[in-house]
């Protein structure tokens, strides 16, 4: 086993931007503690895998992935799961995976001896803050996200995450502003898993609406702050200013559904024509302003009614980026066992329809910004972003590859293909072009 203070680490790391925040964190630790990172897991010494653990198909992924990895790793190495999985499935983790070195919840130390059996999350006393205040290095790309809190207090009928993440646990803004200026990135993306929730678990430092003075702050400090999972109900006039009045209008908002009665057997709040109303509102403030959303279909009790109601709103909103997810019955949740269970056929035909509509609409407005110029951050030699696309999420702009990294550019957009946009000097690389970048 590798002795604390040499070798080499990988971190593989899965699901949302939540989570790479948090494995930024343990490379920061491991950085701490002496190792040195690697690329290749056949060359580490210390192989770590950041599970998902939202959905079946998000933890079928980690498995596999871990499989995989043990299969790669060199002999006498260690390999570690961390994250969502661990914190939620540590005890069956341990049992069934024998190949697993070691089982690490939140916040545990990756570089130590670890027992197989970790304490069932029922069990073990929340940690204080995880890893939200470990020291992170500067970020490797010109963009990077930061977690402002941790956990949830919302209690939707389809989620576990407040389960094994806790409930909301806010960080202080000193703390979120000092990890910005380390980071030395020129587009910050703010994230938690109730991003405008933020503060209200501190009423007495921080309180309902901290999110503005905090996104206001943290534009002093980079070019571009973007906001990521809004709730509909917490975008309030002085959110939807602070977010205007910044260099990247865009507006992440989990909406999940639009029908009112099957909204409320979700245990959330909102209507289809609420949402359209607010959308309308801000477009007709800024017009270049993007929209993401993302629905579950195939809830317990959605109708024929209810999905019409879905597409009628995907239609009539327009929305730049959406995504659709099958509904996953989650042990522990309230929707686990709610009477009126969607054939997965039916499900699967649903979301079939829903994805083919967006898909022809995020071409439409994609296609409408030929001709067009506009300011990118270039993340990578030959690729770039504009306001409009989220790292790692949304499209891309392909540029010219002089242009260099970290810094912003105006283009001119002259072919769209997909999701993605050709600016002048810019192609689509093929999967030769790929691997050489």
């Amino acid at each position: 086993m590798t002795a604390q203070g040499s070798g080499r680490f990988y971190v593989e790391t899965l699901g949302c931007p939540k989570n790479q925040v948090d494995s930024d964190k343990i490379v920061g630790t491991l950085l701490h503690d002496g190792l040195s990172p690697t690329d290749d897991p056949s060359a580490a010494e210390v192989v770590v895998v950041n599970t998902c653990a939202f959905i079946e198909e998000a933890r079928k992924e980690s498995i596999g992935v871990i499989l995989q990895l043990n299969e790669l790793r060199p002999s006498g190495s260690r390999l570690v799961v961390t994250g969502c999985m661990a914190e939620r499935y540590g005890d069956e983790l341990a049992a069934e995976l024998p190949e697993v070195d070691a089982v690490v919840g939140f916040g545990g130390a990756i570089t130590e001896q670890q027992q197989r059996r970790l304490i069932p999350v029922s069990e073990a006393p929340m940690p204080t803050m995880d890893l939200l205040n470990l020291q992170r290095p500067p970020s490797q790309r010109p963009w990077a996200y930061v977690k402002v809190a941790e956990g949830c207090n919302r209690s939707c009928g389809f989620c576990a995450i407040p389960s094994f993440r806790g409930s909301q646990r806010s960080r202080d803004t000193d703390s979120i502003l000092a990890e910005v200026q380390s980071l030395q990135a020129k587009e910050i993306v703010l994230v938690a898993q109730d991003l405008a929730s933020y503060g209200i678990d501190r009423p007495d430092e921080l309180g309902a609406g901290a999110i503005v003075p905090l996104v206001r702050a943290v534009s002093t400090e980079a070019e571009r702050v973007r906001l990521l999972y809004l709730y509909p109900s917490d975008l309030t006039d002085e959110l939807v200013e602070v977010i205007l009045g910044t260099q990247v209008p865009y507006f992440d908002l989990s909406l999940q559904h639009v029908s009112k009665p099957l909204l409320r057997r979700m245990r959330r709040w909102g209507d289809g024509d609420r949402f359209l109303k607010r959308i309308s509102e801000i477009r007709s403030v800024r017009p270049d302003a993007t929209m993401r959303s993302n629905f579950i279909v195939g809830y317990p009790g959605e109708t024929d009614d209810d999905h019409a109601a879905l597409v009628e709103f995907v239609e009539e909103a327009d929305l730049d980026w959406c995504g659709f997810f099958s509904f996953s019955r989650e042990v522990g949740t309230y929707a686990y066992d709610l009477d009126g269970q969607v054939d997965p056929r039916l499900m699967n035909e649903r979301l079939a329809e829903l994805t083919e509509m967006q898909d022809a609409i995020t071409a439409r407005r994609r296609d409408a910004l030929i001709g067009e110029h506009v300011n990118v951050l270039v993340d990578e030699r030959g690729v770039g972003r504009s306001h409009r696309e989220a790292p790692e999420i949304d499209g891309v702009i392909h540029i010219d590859p002089s242009h260099a990294v970290g810094s912003f550019v105006e283009v001119k957009i002259e072919e769209a293909w997909g999701p993605d946009l050709v600016a002048v000097g810019g192609t689509i690389p093929d999967d030769d072009d790929e691997e050489s970048l």
